[in-house]
């Protein structure tokens, strides 16, 4: 009779866990991130192992992600000038990946690995006053390590 009663209760649990309505200020959004600055998480060293392989199998695929593409241009002086704005982003930005590429006949400048489109237009905020032609774009992103 125990028996029956708990699995009566955790079915009563699931039903009412499956109707509440969700928190929308918490979509997307990560426990750390939830908790704010000044988190701890301890966990056994097998679980961080075990993320470790993950991350290393993986490391060598690309996810859907977004990056903001800072400069796109191909006038005579493209290549000086996207060398500087790349120069620049890695001594602002230290902690976002930058990317310079040339595809003809474009220079063009990238910044970052976001996997989201509210984690870019947070830096993006930022560009934008100093690189008012700059926007987001969806491409490809490295695996994050």
């Amino acid at each position: 009779m125990g028996f029956a009663l708990l699995c009566a209760g955790l079915h009563a649990q699931e039903v009412e866990s499956a109707t509440a309505p969700v928190d929308s200020t918490l979509l997307g959004k990560d426990i750390l991130t939830v908790l704010g600055p000044g988190a701890q998480v301890y966990q056994s060293a097998e679980v961080k192992q075990a993320l470790q392989d993950y991350v290393k199998a993986n490391a060598s695929k690309s996810i859907s992600g977004y990056r903001i593409r800072v400069y796109f241009d191909n006038s005579p002086q493209a290549r000086t000038r996207s060398e500087s704005i790349e120069n620049s982003l890695q001594t602002l930005y230290p902690e976002h990946k930058v990317y310079r590429s040339f595809e003809s006949p474009n220079y063009k400048v990238l910044l970052g690995n976001f996997r989201s489109k509210d984690e870019a237009l947070r830096i993006f905020n930022q560009l934008k006053k100093t690189y008012p032609t700059a926007y987001i774009i969806k491409d490809n992103i490295e695996y994050p390590l």
